[in-house]
């Protein structure tokens, strides 16, 4: 019966990472007809945020009085851990590879354990000092800096923005652990705040938002514009949002992290299959180092946790790079993996 729920798990995780991965692809098909990040977050966000009212309403279980005193954890979760990495990776794509972008992004799971090595004041252990150098390692091979390639500087920053964004979420999350607001309530809550928050820099211009009609075009594949929309609201969505809270609820934090991990490679190969990127051998052999990086880093935070099996007690390290507890959800990636 274990390994029956446990390979079920895996599947579900898969899913989860898979489907979460076809974000790039459909987004940056939409940028190239014209379209701005801001007006591609805003319709994803506000799709999902749709889509999950009503898990959101069931969670609450009737304890409005919980909005009252989470609002402002709610309004910090919207904006810092939803919103910012959101439009980050999408202007990071609109200048970089799927590939790429994505995995500048996935250094905020460094950033994590640098940060609370800041706080807690202590010395990182060495396979978390292994893996921050790992990952610097592969950063440097996946932006080429000893080769020839010159990669848009400003698609750079965006990414860095967006790894920075992922950061937040997990430190905020796990900040959300110790608090009476369910997970899926800050999740739902937070994409209710960046919806109505992207609408008003919409409206008001500070935001540009340009929408297009044209098709998009995916593997010479023409898509109506609603179509991608549609899935990034959907398929790259809300989905992986549900199957990752299977997922960790059925495998645990630990496996449910490894496994989720495979986002980044699912990535990869969307963008290879949908638009024809692929990054050069050293970029990708860039990517592997920070994956590793990333392995050994949160092997000796899921290391320190085994002693604790209640899912409801997991901080940030517990969760999956998706961005999900057993209850609550990533806004990514809603990634932006990005």
């Amino acid at each position: 019966m274990f390994m029956r729920s446990t390979g079920a798990g895996i599947l579900v995780a898969l899913v989860s990472a898979s489907t979460f991965a076809t974000s790039g692809p459909f987004a940056k098909s939409l940028l190239e007809t014209g379209w701005t990040p801001g007006a591609v977050v805003f319709l994803r966000i506000a799709g999902a945020a749709l889509l999950l009212v009503g898990p959101t309403v069931r969670a609450l279980d009737g304890r409005w009085y919980l909005l009252a005193g989470g609002w402002r954890q709610i309004l910090a979760y919207g904006v810092a851990a939803i919103a910012v990495p959101q439009l980050a990776f999408f202007y990071a794509v609109q200048h970089l590879s799927v590939g790429v972008a994505l995995l500048l992004e996935y250094l905020g799971l460094v950033l994590v354990v640098a940060w609370q090595c800041l706080v807690a004041r202590r010395l990182p252990r060495v396979p978390t000092v292994a893996g921050i150098v790992l990952a610097m390692v592969g950063l440097t091979l996946v932006l080429d800096l000893f080769g020839g390639v010159r990669l848009d500087g400003i698609g750079v920053v965006w990414g860095l923005i967006a790894a920075l964004g992922l950061a937040s979420y997990f430190l905020l999350s796990g900040h959300a652990a110790e608090q009476p607001l369910p997970p899926l309530v800050l999740a739902g809550g937070g994409m209710i705040v960046a919806t109505v928050g992207f609408a008003f820099l919409g409206v008001t211009g500070l935001l540009p938002m340009a929408f297009a009609s044209e098709p998009a075009q995916l593997i010479g594949v023409s898509l109506p514009w609603w179509g991608a929309v549609l899935e990034l609201a959907l398929i790259a969505a809300a989905t992986p949002y549900i199957a990752g809270i299977i997922a960790a609820r059925v495998l645990g934090a630990k496996l449910a992290s490894f496994v989720g991990l495979s986002e980044v490679m699912f990535a990869v190969l969307f963008a290879w299959v949908l638009l024809g990127e692929l990054p050069r051998p050293v970029q990708l052999l860039g990517g592997l180092f920070i994956l590793a990086g990333v392995v050994a880093v949160r092997a000796e935070q899921s290391g320190d946790q085994a002693g604790d099996p209640s899912p409801e007690g997991m901080s940030p390290e517990g969760m999956s790079p998706e961005g999900m507890s057993p209850e609550g959800m990533r806004p990514g990636r809603v990634a932006v993996s990005g």
